[in-house]
C-alpha cells in the first residue's frame, strides 16, 4: 500500500484494480486518516456515498478492446457499477 504526499497526504491511498461491466481501471482510491489502513477497501465499499474517487487511473474498455486506453487525472466511479475491486501490488 502506497502513501501519496500530495493534496491527499491527510488520507490513505491504495492502488487498485476496479472492473465494471464495461471497463477495467486502474488507479488510486483514498480515504481519511481516521479510517484504518487494514480496511481502506471494505470502508470505501461500504460508504453511505454513492461515487468514488479514482486518480492517476488508466480506463481499459471491455466492451471496444481495440479503443486506445484512457488516461485521467481524476474520475468517479458509481459504486454500484462495481463487480470487482482488489489492490494492486507493485
Amino acid at each position: 500500500m502506497e502513501e501519496k504526499t500530495n493534496e491527499y497526504a491527510a488520507s490513505w491511498s491504495e492502488f487498485v484494480y476496479i472492473e465494471t461491466a464495461e471497463y477495467i481501471i486502474k488507479g488510486y482510491v483514498h480515504m481519511p486518516k481516521i479510517v484504518k489502513k487494514s480496511r481502506l477497501l471494505t470502508e470505501i465499499l461500504n460508504t453511505t456515498k454513492q461515487f468514488i474517487a479514482v486518480t492517476d487511473c488508466q480506463m481499459e474498455s471491455k466492451i471496444s478492446p481495440q479503443k486506445e486506453i484512457e488516461k485521467h487525472d481524476f474520475i468517479e466511479v458509481n459504486i454500484s457499477s462495481i463487480l470487482i475491486m482488489r489492490p494492486i501490488n507493485e
